[in-house]
């Protein structure tokens, strides 16, 4: 043995992490002024992990608009994989449950993808793909596109959503690692409401679509 006690060392740690993938400050064409918090956690071993995972949108006056909190079991199929299961609870605008299964990991071409099945009440089933991709332009500075898109088995009218395709993002942000923990960014986003769910939309007065000034912060620790 390399030195005394070596054979009691633990090669397999548990560990822990906080990611801020997006916090930021989003200003429309409509003159629409919001935040929103886009975060995930995890705890565990290299294999298995308790996952955490929150989406937040606000309205400038602080008033919560979207939250939602998901908490999942991910187990890890390969280097590059896991497979994640657990549930799903909905604050905003209504309150709702949630059974998740899903996937999360890196794509050729160094892609992230996050994708999601959710099951509901009255046999309503959602799915949601979220991927994004760095491109980097230096050492410390990327442009990141991503791409959202959301689908439901059955139309909502209580939270004006349609069945099929129901909407989409698309950003791109540019940032800047200030440490390799923090990345202030500046971005533009474009959202577009499909099919039943714009019908919904359009019923309110709402518009089925919106482009986005953004300006927000990325962190780990």
């Amino acid at each position: 043995m390399p030195f005394p006690g070596a054979m009691h060392m633990n090669d397999d740690p548990t560990l822990s992490k906080v990611m801020i993938d997006s916090f930021e400050y989003q200003y429309s064409d409509s003159n629409n002024k919001s935040f929103a918090l886009d975060a995930e956690a995890w705890l565990g071993k290299d294999l298995h992990k308790l996952w955490l995972k929150t989406d937040i949108e606000a309205d400038d006056d602080g008033e919560l608009e979207e939250a939602e909190l998901q908490a999942l079991y991910s187990r890890a199929i390969d280097p590059n994989w896991d497979i994640q299961v657990g549930v799903r609870k909905d604050f905003e605008p209504v309150g709702r449950e949630w059974a998740v299964a899903g996937f999360k990991g890196t794509a050729p071409y160094m892609i992230d993808v996050d994708a999601a099945l959710f099951f509901g009440k009255s046999g309503q089933v959602g799915a949601r793909l979220k991927t994004e991709y760095e491109l980097m332009l230096t050492q410390k500075t990327a442009l990141a596109p991503s791409f959202d898109v959301n689908f439901y088995t059955k139309d909502d009218p209580e939270i004006s959503i349609g069945s099929g395709l129901s909407d989409a993002n698309i950003s791109l942000r540019l940032k800047h690692e200030f440490k390799r923990n923090f990345a202030p960014y500046i971005g533009i986003n474009w959202s577009k409401s499909f099919g039943d769910t714009a019908d919904f939309l359009k019923d309110e007065g709402e518009e089925t679509s919106d482009t986005q000034l953004l300006l927000g912060v990325e962190a780990w620790f």
